[in-house]
């Protein structure tokens, strides 16, 4: 359900997160009215995008409809999108969500290693493409686009080599995205604006391609994956300028089209685009390359060692000559006196609940206290409600008790930030 782009309503204005939910149920419901309940599953956040470059196009009023209640939204009814906008993104994640199970059954990942499972879900990914390609020929959108794209990967991966440039590897992604972006234009009725959402969609899809390689980067390498930085040899300070650039690429590339209202798709392109880079880089980035270079620490070389070779065993205490009249603290080498004991029945420390709300809860137990299906199923519900699992960091397992990294939108509950209804 997650994509790169992953808003927090602490993050979003009031009305900017309605619209984006908006969107998010229009996608949803698009996906169950058409195709049936089972395609809801391939419902994701970057999926929407789609739909709100259709509504930003156009007068709102033209593209809204009122939902029922569900259990997602607290049963609460609310006014979802509707029409071209949520059909085209219906269309395009049938299509991707085919391609990339297509992807795992090909390369036997996990379950899909087993012939019975890989066999049940090829004839999965192949109803997903045939529906996407009915629903993309009513709005006049050619999936076979998206489909030859996703083709050409796999020949592109063949070719490439170490020392290439890693944006030959993105090229089909930018291809697949630049025509879905375009399209949004030429349902919204706005053909001037095709050529500039095009650009804004093919540097979205060498940022996403490309932040999707860096958050895969030690498993692919553990697991002997292809990945498109480790194969060109590609570090991440190279990864990062090309993810900025890509940004700064789509920011400028929305500035020369027209909205009705662009509040939205500025905030989802450029702040919360920018946003997933920081996420990246800045914590899964970091830690991919701590795991390939092997820092584990910033250990420093001690005096005398000139290397090259290992560091030598440093010692608790430097060894150092008393002075004549000073006599060594107790404890320390020469002083005749015993360390000093550990104190008895330490207390043992746990995850720091942080400082955030008050409705934080459950809190860390030592040892991690564990619930049962029902009441782990409640827990889940209050910490989705209270924006636990992306706000709080770490979290406790609702179900295990156990240590959690946040989802990743690095928001702070009680200070906002200025993504607001703006065209800054």
């Amino acid at each position: 359900m997650f994509g790169i782009i992953r808003p927090c309503r602490h993050r979003l204005s009031s009305r900017l997160h309605a619209a984006w939910l908006a969107h998010l149920c229009g996608l949803c419901l698009a996906l169950r009215d058409e195709h049936g309940q089972f395609a809801r599953v391939v419902t994701n956040y970057d999926g929407l995008i789609i739909s709100a470059l259709v509504e930003a196009q156009t007068p709102r009023a033209e593209a809204r409809r009122d939902a029922g209640p569900c259990p997602l939204r607290a049963m609460r009814g609310i006014s979802v999108a509707h029409g071209g906008g949520a059909q085209l993104a219906a269309a395009v994640s049938l299509v991707l969500a085919s391609a990339k199970m297509s992807d795992h059954i090909d390369d036997r990942d996990g379950a899909f290693g087993r012939k019975p499972i890989a066999a049940a879900a090829r004839r999965v990914a192949t109803r997903w493409a045939e529906q996407g390609g009915r629903t993309g020929a009513r709005v006049g959108f050619d999936t076979s686009v998206i489909t030859q794209a996703v083709d050409r990967q796999a020949e592109i991966e063949r070719a490439v080599r170490l020392g290439d440039s890693a944006l030959l590897a993105t090229e089909p992604a930018e291809l697949a995205t630049a025509a879905a972006f375009a399209q949004t234009a030429v349902i919204a009725g706005r053909p001037g604006n095709a050529a500039p959402l095009a650009e804004a969609g093919r540097l979205f899809g060498r940022a996403a391609h490309l932040l999707d390689a860096v958050e895969d980067r030690v498993a692919d390498e553990a697991a002997g994956a292809w990945n498109p930085l480790l194969i060109t040899g590609t570090g991440l300070d190279e990864a990062r300028r090309l993810c900025e650039d890509a940004v700064l690429g789509v920011e400028l590339a929305l500035r020369e089209a027209e909205f009705a209202d662009g509040a939205l798709v500025h905030a989802l392109l450029v702040h919360e685009l920018r946003q997933a880079v920081r996420r990246s880089f800045g914590h899964d980035g970091l830690q991919g390359l701590q795991g390939l270079q092997g820092l584990h620490s910033h250990q420093q070389p001690p005096p005398g060692w000139i290397g090259p070779g290992p560091l030598p065993q440093q010692q608790p205490y430097p060894q150092q000559v008393p002075l004549p009249g000073h006599r060594p603290p107790p404890g320390a080498p020469g002083s005749g006196g015993e360390p000093p004991k550990p104190p008895k029945n330490p207390k043992r420390q746990g995850p720091k609940d942080g400082d955030g709300n008050w409705c934080w809860t459950p809190k860390f137990a030592i040892p991690a206290k564990k619930r049962n299906l029902v009441f782990g199923c409640a827990v889940a519900s209050y910490m989705c409600c209270s924006c636990q699992f992306c706000c709080r960091d770490p979290y406790p397992g609702p179900w295990s008790g156990k240590q959690h990294e946040a989802w990743g939108c690095d928001c702070d509950c009680c200070d906002c930030c200025s993504c607001c209804d703006c065209s800054c």
